[in-house]
């Protein structure tokens, strides 16, 4: 049986039945909270081991419970193609972020095993642990593991309840010490596929399935704090204030402005506390986040320093004092020419254009370009929306970016 004819017994029904039985598995009744080594997320690593055993595949948990199913190749002692994305959620969070890559990736084994075909190079397919980082504020925990850059002081990061990780981890039967065994040597690796949600609006205003992602955007986070000075709403004339408040907006219409000076750039402003908070006090202090994020790391370190001058030159226009402080930096991360060569060619075998896309949200991926090379394929989801409830990928689509993962990893392993 050749390729054009094994996509099309992919069974979007049963992707759609595993993800909806896995949206089961949460905290909450709004949206899906699965957060890492809770019972919930025990929950839904026993279903995924039981799908992947119903694949043909052998399962296994590695040193920081990654889910991992192996389906033999004709050559067992051959460099391994991983295929996966995550298993955790944020708060609240939709049905297909991350789930949908694992339960794809699995159909992929399940389609070859059900039809008798082996590839020549063995695949893995892995549910992380990890990514979002909702739990313990350390996102990518299960594939950094894999990569080998885990650091073990991020056993003692703690959540909201002051559980630290190590614990988490003893309270499911691992040993945190061991987290290093999950590690994998870079000559074992093929390479890594990931199939997730685009998490953006352009697919859809191309009216396409699915596309290639060419990179994963680097990205800066700072926090910022804007100090004016306190008076009373009714007594102190506006030419006279030091209105914290009324600069941290002048300032965020400045970064605005900046930002659109450049193409793949993006800023957020995305959280502000202000103090004292009173309907009758002007605000003397302004705290706030900032994210920037751009494929071209020279970009985002230009216009990030552009940005940080234009505010504490507004701030001094004011009166005002402007601080910013770096919270994390990380590079971008570049996609494998040769995969996105691969993933090319069959969007065109599927009469769908070549899109390349940037990924402005981070992915397992990131942490395992560091030993492997990476493809990524980005599946259409409704209006965009993604880290919601209403999340929303139609199972056609589904069934086209599946079929699209089992013929790249044929490819690269045939």
């Amino acid at each position: 049986m050749g390729m054009q004819t094994l996509y099309q017994k992919v069974n979007a029904d049963r992707i759609v039945r595993r993800i909806e039985e896995l949206a089961k598995c949460s905290m909450t009744k709004k949206g899906v909270t699965r957060l890492s080594f809770s019972r919930e997320s025990e929950m839904a690593n026993e279903l995924v081991a039981q799908w992947m055993q119903e694949a043909g595949m052998t399962v296994r948990r590695d040193g920081l419970n990654n889910i991992i199913g192996r389906y033999e190749g004709k050559w067992p002692d051959a460099p391994v193609l991983l295929i996966g994305s995550h298993l955790d959620s944020i708060i609240e969070a939709g049905k297909y972020d991350g789930v949908l890559g694992v339960i794809a990736a699995i159909e992929v084994i399940q389609t070859l095993y059900e039809n008798g075909m082996r590839p020549n190079n063995p695949i893995e397919v892995i549910g992380f642990c990890d990514e979002e980082g909702a739990r313990f504020h350390t996102t990518l925990l299960g594939s950094r593991a894999i990569a080998g850059n885990l650091r073990e002081e991020e056993l003692f990061a703690k959540d909201a309840n002051g559980i630290t990780l190590a614990e988490a981890m003893k309270e499911i039967g691992l040993d945190p010490f061991q987290y290093h065994t999950a590690a994998r040597h870079p000559k074992t690796i093929l390479g890594y596929l990931e199939l997730h949600i685009e998490q953006g609006p352009i697919l859809e205003q191309m009216n396409q399935a699915c596309g290639v992602v060419s990179g994963i955007a680097g990205q800066s986070r700072y926090k910022f704090r804007v100090e004016g000075l306190v008076g009373h709403a009714g007594t102190v004339p506006l030419p006279l204030r030091k209105d914290a408040l009324a600069g941290t907006a002048e300032m965020i219409l400045a970064i605005e402005q900046i930002v659109l000076q450049y193409e793949n750039l993006m800023a957020t402003v995305g959280k502000l506390s202000v103090f004292p908070g009173a309907s009758n006090v002007i605000p003397g202090l302004v705290e706030g986040t900032l994210d920037v994020r751009s494929i071209d790391d020279g970009t985002r370190r230009t216009a990030l320093n552009r940005i940080i001058e234009e505010c504490k030159e507004i701030a001094k226009q004011r009166g005002l004092v402007c601080e910013f402080t770096k919270v994390m930096e990380s590079p971008a991360v570049l996609c494998s020419s040769r995969f996105i060569d691969v993933i090319s060619s069959v969007l065109e075998e599927r009469k769908m254009k070549s899109v390349r896309l940037v990924s402005g949200a981070g992915h397992d991926a990131m942490a395992l370009a560091s030993i492997t090379d990476i493809g990524m394929i980005f599946v259409r989801c409704k209006n965009g929306l993604s880290h919601h409830p209403d999340e929303f990928v139609a199972a056609e689509d589904i069934k086209i970016g599946t079929s699209v993962l089992l013929d790249v990893a044929l490819k690269l392993t045939s």
